[in-house]
């Protein structure tokens, strides 16, 4: 009776015939939690089941209808950022410098798409809508557009203008699995590349064996000679490119791996009457950023969290004890009327009440936390038999999320990580906490999708994992990976240069193209180079940096700091930290700023040199790390 709750796991979107291929992994890696207690998920089932039972609450969406052949590859080119080469007088001249980013595996998946479109409208028998390779540049002699299925990815890539765009050799014989060994996790080639070479190689991975948390595969990132990029890195300009990029990038990974990317068609919320619970993240946080500006995660949300690090996280059975349900509505009534006012008391709730708020909170958003158009996807990550490919398709659903979402489901997951981290004292580790939060994030009234009759148990199982991988590699997972910022760069380079065209002096922009070519090139066989380095708010005199091949971003922010001490600033006032008998620079930070990038927050890894050669255009700018209290 426990799995016939009314609110329902999003189902998988089924499987292509190419994945079945590695269905017997899969199931073998599935059949490996049967050690694995799955008793904490079906209980919070149950509880879930209870509390809306209770209510009868109608579902906050709107049904989802099945969509028509094409509507759904018209809302992706739409979300791809590529709405121009829809409709009968589609155009790519806004969409050639996306195009001109794309890699090999990329392009096939957007012309996968714009194929099955056109094929659609022809058969509605639609005005005519522009063939595939009128865009891409593909020219056949013989074959019409209605008789050729699609175009050779091949050939594709061929005519793609993708000259630009650097492409390296890479050895992916890393990439095969090495039990009990520390694995490499490139960032620096395309997923979908990377999936393509293996299978092209018939590089079988081994499927992985669900074992306790602390048996967990470890996974290294490569700092490459430009550094690491964290979520929260970029620029808000330029992380509004990373969604884009990172759904076309995730959509042809599925495509290479042979699984269709299911997602659910936008449906508007119904308003509420509520102030905190039931509200969507959006208005939350413009509530919330009338009293606190920049405000990134609900206070709501902020509050439970603390009052449960403070008092929760020793408490034996945490998340899974769940508190008195009318008392935990009693509460939730409470916070409704006092929370802003500041009278509500953390103090006088039990630890069981104030995790079982936590677990209502993100139930009853309008929308799943993981939003309901990607949540079958997230869902679908299971089905993936690879672990380092499912870290990937992790990797990209989180860059695609809504800010606010990603904010809250980071919040969230550090949390999480704390109670497992105190687990000899709560008696909850990693696939316990897994299995009692998959339900709240995987299960939603407003959307009413049904469990396939004898899948509940590989749901249930897939969905934990799902949230166990989250929690595990969240570092990880909330890296930006090196191509993305590279396909970044493209963009507002191509950006920059197009708007030059309004210029009617021919000659002179070619002139200027030449030129700037001739100096990046000149620029990349400099040895060395002496750059100027600003402060922001410290010195009013500019810091000169002899840059070579061994110059890092700690090495200049050490200089900066030497050169503040000579100047009579103060060591307590700069803030600094001794380690191993040598100064390190906690509270600043070195930006690079302009060029082919909005604002970007180098790692302090990154070698400055290759990073001239890359953006030579960009100033760099020290600034005070925002998480440290300000100095002046």
């Amino acid at each position: 009776s426990t799995r016939n709750c009314p609110c329902k796991m999003s189902q998988l979107p089924p499987k292509s015939p190419l994945a079945s291929l590695v269905s017997e992994g899969m199931n073998s890696r599935v059949e490996s939690l049967d050690n694995l207690s799955m008793d904490s998920f079906w209980l919070e089932v149950e509880n879930i089941k209870q509390s809306t039972e209770a209510e009868q609450e109608e579902c906050s969406l709107a049904d989802v209808k099945t969509q028509e052949e094409g509507e759904a590859e018209a809302e992706w080119l739409q979300d791809a950022g590529l709405s121009d080469l829809l409709g009968d007088h589609a155009s790519e001249n806004d969409n050639i410098v996306l195009l001109s980013t794309l890699t090999k595996t990329q392009a096939a998946a957007v012309q996968r798409r714009l194929d099955t479109y056109s094929r659609s409208r022809r058969r509605k028998n639609k005005h005519p809508v522009r063939d595939v390779r009128d865009i891409f540049g593909v020219v056949s002699s013989e074959e019409t557009a209605a008789e050729k299925e699609e175009s050779s990815p091949d050939q594709l890539w061929h005519n793609l203008r993708t000259s630009n765009v650097p492409r390296k050799t890479q050895d992916y014989s890393c990439t095969v699995r090495n039990p009990g060994k520390e694995e490499v996790f490139n960032m620096d080639v395309a997923y979908s590349e990377q999936a393509a070479v293996l299978l092209k190689g018939s590089f079988l991975s081994e499927s992985r064996r669900l074992k306790d948390g602390n048996t967990l595969t470890k996974f290294k990132t490569p700092k490459g000679r430009l550094g690491l990029t964290r979520i929260g890195d970029l620029s808000a300009q330029d992380m509004k490119k990373i969604p884009t990029l990172a759904l076309i990038e995730l959509t042809a990974l599925c495509d290479v791996l042979g699984f269709e990317l299911k997602r659910n068609k936008a449906a508007k919320l119904k308003t509420t009457e509520k102030r905190l619970f039931g509200v969507p993240l959006n208005t939350l946080l413009e509530n919330d950023q009338k009293l606190l500006p920049n405000t990134k995660v609900p206070l709501l949300l902020q509050a439970l969290l603390s009052c449960l690090e403070k008092r929760g996280l020793e408490t034996e059975g945490i998340l899974r004890v769940s508190g008195s349900q009318t008392r935990i509505k009693s509460l939730e009534q409470k916070l409704e009327r006092e929370f802003y006012t500041g009278l509500f008391r953390w103090d006088e709730v039990h630890q069981n009440d104030v995790s079982g708020l936590l677990k209502r909170f993100i139930r009853e958003l309008p929308a799943p936390l993981l939003t309901a158009e990607y949540l079958p996807a997230f869902a679908a990550v299971q089905n993936i038999p690879d672990l380092k490919q499912r870290l990937q398709a992790l990797n990209l659903l989180i860059l695609i999320l809504p800010e606010p979402n990603r904010n809250t489901l980071k919040a969230l997951l550090e949390f999480l990580s704390k109670v497992v981290a105190r687990e000899n004292n709560n008696k909850m580790n990693l696939w316990n906490v897994s299995t009692v939060m998959a339900p709240n994030l995987f299960m939603h009234k407003g959307l009413p999708n049904k469990i396939p009759e004898g899948k509940e148990k590989q749901l249930a199982e897939g969905a934990a994992d799902v949230v166990r991988m989250m929690i595990h590699y969240q570092d990880l997972l909330w890296t930006v990976s090196s191509f993305l910022v590279a396909q970044v760069r493209k963009l507002n380079e191509s950006n920059s240069k197009r708007y030059q065209f309004c210029d009617k002096r021919i000659k002179n922009l070619l002139r200027k193209i030449h030129a700037d070519k001739d100096k990046v090139e000149k620029n990349q066989a400099e040895p060395s180079k002496i750059v100027t380095v600003h402060a922001s708010l410290l010195l009013k005199d500019s810091l000169e940096v002899h840059l070579n091949n061994a110059t890092r971003v700690a090495d200049v922010l050490r200089q900066f700091q030497k050169n503040l001490c000579q100047n009579g600033w103060n060591i307590n006032t700069v803030n600094l930290l001794k380690c191993n008998n040598s100064m390190e620079c906690s509270n600043l930070l070195l930006y690079e700023v302009g060029g082919n990038i909005g604002e970007h927050c180098l790692d302090p890894d990154t070698y400055l040199l290759d990073l001239y050669h890359i953006n030579p255009h960009a100033e760099w700018i020290i600034k005070q790390n925002p998480s440290y209290p300000r100095m002046f």
